[in-house]
């Protein structure tokens, strides 16, 4: 039997068993779960259960390169955090099974990363989310996704801004060609 990680391995095999987390673990892992949900603009509350260890790995690839916090626990201390952080308005009766919390530093991020992973993994389902202090439910979440992020509306915004000037730019441009053009017409002319 060899020490892996915080579980075992026992004879090479590649089946990890983890020991149950002590009660200073769990209260922990609370505090610090409250005080990202307080701190989060947004939540979003998924299952996880039934992607490999890569999938799991990609979904916290993905969030990381958002900036989206994930945090996998049991429901019973997601619903710990959920009291502590004043939060007494959340259905956790929907979830089910281990509780992927996704804590977003704008309003859509985590709900982006969420959807657009679940849209292609479908053991992954949302149950539903916070937003300003209240309760969303998984519908509301897809709404949100669908919700240009702060990267694309900049983007348009400068692409709006730009285009009077591109616009001159080009009627500039188009304007200097025609009398070439004319100028080029007459040379011939004379010769």
């Amino acid at each position: 039997m060899t020490v892996h990680g915080r579980g075992y391995r026992f004879c090479g095999t590649t089946q990890i068993f983890f020991m149950p987390k002590s009660k200073q673990q769990k209260q922990t892992t609370v505090e610090a779960l409250t005080d990202g949900l307080k701190q989060a603009k947004s939540v979003v509350f998924a299952n996880f259960q039934g992607l490999t260890v890569a999938a799991t790995e990609e979904l916290r690839k993905a969030a990381r390169k958002d900036g989206v916090s994930m945090v996998a626990v049991k429901k019973t201390l997601v619903k710990r955090a959920l009291e502590s952080a004043g939060l007494t308005n959340v259905d956790t009766l929907s979830f089910q099974g281990g509780v992927a919390t996704f804590m977003g530093s704008d309003e859509v991020t985590a709900a982006k990363v969420v959807n657009t992973f679940a849209k292609t993994h479908d053991v992954v389902s949302i149950f539903g989310g916070i937003m300003d202090g209240a309760f969303i439910d998984t519908a509301m979440v897809k709404t949100l996704a669908a919700i240009p992020g702060k990267k694309e509306l900049y983007g348009k915004l400068v692409g709006t801004l730009n285009a009077p000037i591109q616009d001159f730019a080009t009627v500039s441009a188009a304007v200097i060609r025609s009398l070439y053009t004319v100028l080029n017409a007459y040379k011939e002319k004379k010769a």
